[in-house]
């Protein structure tokens, strides 16, 4: 009886280790990166949408990258706009690269003279919150998708 309590409390005392040890590497190896992105957006629609610009991304850890941004949409648009000075914020990160690629997008719009967006798109696990004030004149709803690929 007392050998099968041994072993019973040894193999207790061995999973808490491995938990806590996988635990650790888990949370060490999946740490959650702060990355930043200011942009410029050109933007023209008429039933399609079309914007080009360009930003950089920063992160807490120090490293940046130029980025291009290409968003596409379809729906009931029309105008011609402008964002200078845009910021975004960047969730579930890891590493600087993860901020590439196609992002899911929705938007109502309606801007004369000063114009602005505020939406959150997203990308499987990866989501971005999008802000900027600018000049135009533009007014609809559309869905498309976000690109943000490396700048030369």
């Amino acid at each position: 009886m007392t050998r099968k309590r041994n072993i019973a409390s040894a193999l207790v005392a061995f999973a808490a280790v491995a938990a806590y040890t996988g635990h650790q590497a888990r949370a060490e190896g999946s740490a959650e990166l702060d990355c930043k992105l200011k942009f410029s957006l050109s933007t023209w629609s008429a039933i399609y949408k079309h914007s080009e610009g360009n930003g950089t991304v920063t992160c807490e850890n120090g490293k940046s990258m130029r980025v291009s941004i290409v968003a596409k949409g379809a729906g009931l648009t029309v105008g011609k706009s402008h964002i200078d000075g845009g910021t975004g914020r960047f969730s579930d990160i890891h590493r600087i690269s993860d901020v590439l690629g196609s992002y899911a997008q929705g938007e109502a719009h309606a801007g004369v003279v000063k114009s602005g967006t505020a939406q959150i798109l997203t990308k499987g696990d990866v989501s971005l919150a999008l802000a900027g004030n600018g000049e135009g004149v533009d007014l609809g709803v559309d869905i498309g998708k976000f690109t943000l690929t490396r700048a030369n």
